[in-house]
């Protein structure tokens, strides 16, 4: 297997905004097998959670090593967080990390229309919001790039924060804008259910019912702009559970045998999505 760690590279200065930190891709990829002809793998771009204040631990390398076992080239994004940049500082970052993995898909096996960014709470804002504004000018054009190159092929959040009205996740929106947060109409643009449009690729979603942390509306509120402009979309309300539980397992030190299963339906529904 390799393991690698890869600086992202990001022109800051070009968006308007400040931008110190030093975003890594960490590369869980299984290597080709001279004996087993197996088919170009899909590829899995990870967004830990952390109230755009941190990077969790929990929804890191446990996720890339699980999904690594199903199949999957994984990747685990360290993405900049309030001390060190602002919106849309780690949505640039997320999007040249897509590009990166996409220009290694021939060398690692992977299926380039088979990238799938993966999020939990804030970390999945951050996924949701490049499947919102993979095509808008403020995110391409700092960076260089066309819309496809940056487009996921499928979006996997778990309990999402996706609202910054009524149900939003307060801190995270403030960590997100930091300075920026009183920008006229910034606030409404980063509350994503308002964003979905017939271009977003399909989204997996769960959430507890009971989340003290991230309410489940958020999740509902993106299912149903979802359903509105036609996107497919699977989702799973699980009776109970806190927020942050990752796999649910030991391992992520937050054990539900309800929430566990996520993981399986997540799988299935990647490979089932229609190729491109």
């Amino acid at each position: 297997m390799l393991y690698e760690a890869h600086e992202i590279s990001v022109p800051y200065a070009a968006a308007g905004i400040r931008g110190t930190g030093h975003p890594v891709v960490y590369a869980y990829v299984r290597d080709r097998s001279r004996e087993m002809a197996v088919p170009p793998r899909p590829a899995l771009l990870i967004c830990p959670g952390g109230a755009y204040s941190f990077t969790s631990d929990r929804e890191a390398e446990p996720i890339a090593l699980e999904f690594l076992r199903r199949g999957f080239q994984c990747f685990v994004l360290r993405y900049s967080t309030a001390e060190s940049t602002v919106f849309p500082g780690a949505l640039l970052e997320t999007a040249a990390a897509v590009v990166w993995i996409r220009e290694h898909a021939e060398e690692w096996n992977m299926d380039p229309h088979a990238v799938m960014v993966c999020g939990f709470s804030a970390g999945g804002h951050l996924a949701a919001s490049l499947g919102v504004f993979w095509d808008k000018e403020f995110v391409n054009g700092p960076l260089g790039t066309s819309g496809e190159q940056i487009r996921p092929d499928g979006l996997i959040l778990g309990y999402p924060v996706i609202t910054s009205g009524e149900f939003r996740h307060q801190i995270s929106f403030e960590c997100l804008l930091g300075e920026r947060y009183e920008e006229p109409g910034l606030l409404e643009l980063v509350s994503l259910e308002h964003q979905v449009s017939e271009q977003m690729p399909p989204a997996f979603l769960w959430h507890t019912w009971d989340d003290g942390g991230v309410p489940v509306e958020n999740s509902l509120l993106f299912a149903n702009a979802l359903r509105t402009h036609g996107i497919p979309f699977e989702m799973h309300i699980l009776p109970s559970g806190s927020h942050g539980m990752s796999l649910g397992t030991a391992e992520t030190g937050m054990i539900s045998e309800a929430c566990s299963p996520w993981v399986d339906w997540a799988e299935c529904w990647v490979r089932s999505l229609p190729k491109r």
